[in-house]
């Protein structure tokens, strides 16, 4: 039974704070003893310990002391920008041509947030190892969930940068100010490596208290096998690799699967009967979370001088015409690779009312035959706003729009869901209570049915897949839509009343009305629809012309149905050698004119697959002259 969240509180033992800080003046914040919390008091008993590993979790968080707003940025741009499934304009749109530099704030901010994050590890487990008051069952399960944080912080830069500098237990900015990078990825791997190993063995399949938000077996497996998978990639195809071991890779992706098979045989987990309800606030810690930063603070509303707790998604992903600041659009070539049926679209997405997608309209071409959803055409149907207020002229009528940069008219509902960017939004409506997956079951799911295509398991990865897409196609809504709207339906009802629109009113060109009957994506199912994964992909796969394998092909299209707009797409799919066919194929080099009138990208760079390797922070550089730069940057490329 889940007792209660655990939402990365923010306290911190003082004087950890006080260690990451450096300072050539003695009296530098100098204050009484008395006001002081010595750092042994942290382990006087089991209760201080576990409070003390909060300073950690506290990173998981956004925070205005490294970049304010991690969870969002960097995380988008690093994690799915590259991929160009998803866009931007105004000061990020660098993000989608690859004209990222070591001089972007985005990237100092994140490195700076990670590091703060592992030095505060590295402190707790320090401590950690010497305490005698901590009971020993207590102790194993802190030290497991230390190693857990430490290693999903090391994951992300070591998935976004390469190779980093890895400073171990004890070590931190103050007494290692200068570190050299790992000088092998092998090298750094096995470091990650070893932290979820760890773990994996300390850490029971539940969280320790029944506190959903701590790190679990099921979070260190999931990310174990990541790890093996990642290690492989460099041993073998992965650019900037250093050697070439396809028998040592083998053995890797052998150890993924085990890690991943542990984890579906566990009986932890199990897919949401809805895609389209993973967003909503009812699906806190749904069944199919592994690992999440969970955006919510019950009725707390925010208030300007906090919004960091909450992020401003809403802000970020809503259209530009109804409050939104133009940080996420989704590309009509991601609209384009679903199937008919699918309800990971719908539920994933709001498209403008683009009249050449409306087969109602007289101007319909059939070329976009399956293109139109009704629920999300011109609407965000969660909130009942319509796209553009309804107003004359509207910019969102049209495939691209220009808010400073041509955009793809179409929206995220994974983020833009539960918090109106337009209503009481500058007063007192900061919440927006989101949960941001860093690991969900498909993650697990897809990793495992890849390995089971690299080990010779073809079967097992086919039916992985089709597993996973008997859920897209609503095959698991089917018998029970009553129980589905009687959990997930009230939320938005108790939102009308919130903002305050009556039954049928009118307002911005749009009805938004209370005591709806109907989840806003209606329940029901579309299997009769789906096509099995190897049909379906094998002719895919040769009438789209990819040049990689039909079942790197399926797991990766599936990836791009699954997460867009979750910060694992771009590392997935770097990690499975598909980024530059991806590209090449999805994103032909073309110059497209009239973007108003096509669906589109025009994109006019060469990919290069080096660069998705980030450059490493100009400010680190400065810091740390034994810090070396990645090799796509050297030489006028930074």
């Amino acid at each position: 039974m889940k007792t209660r969240y655990i939402l990365f509180s923010t306290a911190l033992c003082s004087a950890m704070g006080l260690g990451l800080t450096s300072c050539n003046n003695d009296k530098f914040l100098e204050v009484n003893q008395y006001e002081i919390v010595a750092m042994d008091a942290m382990y006087e008993n089991d209760a201080n310990a576990k409070k003390g590993l909060n300073g950690v979790y506290d990173m998981m968080f956004p925070n205005d002391d490294y970049d304010g707003d991690w969870g969002f940025k960097p995380n988008l741009f690093t994690g799915c920008h590259p991929t160009i499934d998803t866009q931007a304009t105004g000061w990020d749109k660098n993000w989608n041509v690859q004209a990222w530099n070591s001089g972007s704030s985005e990237l100092l901010g994140g490195w700076k947030h990670v590091y703060h994050g592992i030095c505060r590890a590295n402190d707790f487990l320090a401590g950690l190892e010497t305490a005698e008051n901590v009971t020993p069952a207590v102790k194993q399960k802190l030290e497991g969930e230390g190693r857990a944080l430490r290693g999903f912080f090391y994951h992300w830069l070591a998935t976004t940068f390469g190779r980093v500098p890895m400073l171990a237990t004890g070590e931190n900015y103050t007494n290692t100010p200068q570190k050299a990078r790992a000088e092998t990825y092998a090298e750094m791997w096995d470091f990650i490596i070893a932290d979820f190993e760890a773990a994996a063995n300390l850490l029971d399949w539940q969280p320790m208290d029944g506190n959903y938000g701590r790190a679990t077996k099921g979070m260190a497996l999931a990310y174990l096998g990541d790890a093996y998978m990642w290690k492989a990639y460099r041993l073998t195809d992965g650019a900037n690799g250093q050697a070439q071991d396809a028998g040592a890779a083998a053995q890797l992706y052998s150890k993924a699967a085990d890690c991943f098979k542990q984890i579906l045989n566990s009986g932890t987990y199990k897919l949401n009967e809805s895609f389209t309800t993973l967003w909503d606030p009812a699906s806190a810690w749904g069944p199919e979370t592994i690992w999440c930063e969970q955006l919510d603070e019950g009725t707390n509303w925010g208030q300007w001088g906090n919004l960091t707790t909450k992020l401003m998604l809403k802000w970020y992903t809503a259209c530009p015409e109804n409050g939104g600041w133009g940080s996420l659009y989704l590309s009509w070539e991601w609209y384009s690779c679903y199937e008919k049926g699918d309800k990971r679209r719908s539920g994933s997405c709001y498209t403008g009312a683009v009249p050449q997608i409306d087969p109602n309209n007289s101007a319909y071409d059939p070329k976009y035959e399956g293109w139109y959803e009704p629920a999300i055409y011109g609407v965000n149907p969660y909130l009942q706003e319509v796209l553009g207020k309804g107003q004359s002229g509207t910019t969102t009528k049209q495939f691209h729009f220009n808010n400073g940069e041509w955009a793809p008219a179409i929206w995220s509902s994974k983020m833009w869901r539960t918090a109106s960017a337009n209503y009481k939004g500058w007063a007192d409506g900061h919440w927006s209570p989101t949960p941001i997956y860093w690991k969900r079951l498909p993650n697990v799911m897809l990793d495992y049915a890849e390995c089971c295509f690299r080990t010779g398991n073809e079967a097992e990865g086919w039916a992985q897949l089709d597993q996973l897409r008997e859920r897209a196609f609503g095959k698991l809504e089917a018998g029970n839509e009553a129980a589905l709207t009687a959990k997930y339906l009230p939320y938005y009802n108790s939102f009308a009343e919130w903002v305050g629109r009556a039954e049928g009113e009118d307002q911005d060109g749009g009805p938004f009305y209370k005591n709806r009957k109907e989840y806003p994506i209606p329940f029901g199912s579309n299997d009769d629809m789906r096509e099995d994964a190897k049909t379906y992909y094998t002719k895919y796969t040769a009438d789209k012309g990819f040049k990689s394998e039909v079942w790197k092909v399926a797991v990766n299209t599936e990836r791009r149905k699954e997460f867009n707009c979750e910060w694992c797409l771009r590392p997935d799919m770097q990690k499975s050698g598909f980024m530059a066919d991806h590209v090449a194929t999805n994103y032909p080099k073309q110059s497209v004119e009239d973007l108003k009138d096509v669906p589109w990208t025009n994109r006019d760079y060469e990919y290069n697959d080096l660069k998705m390797d980030m450059p490493i922070p100009e400010d680190e550089i400065l810091k740390n002259p034994l810090c070396d730069q990645n090799p796509a940057y050297v030489g006028g490329g930074n």
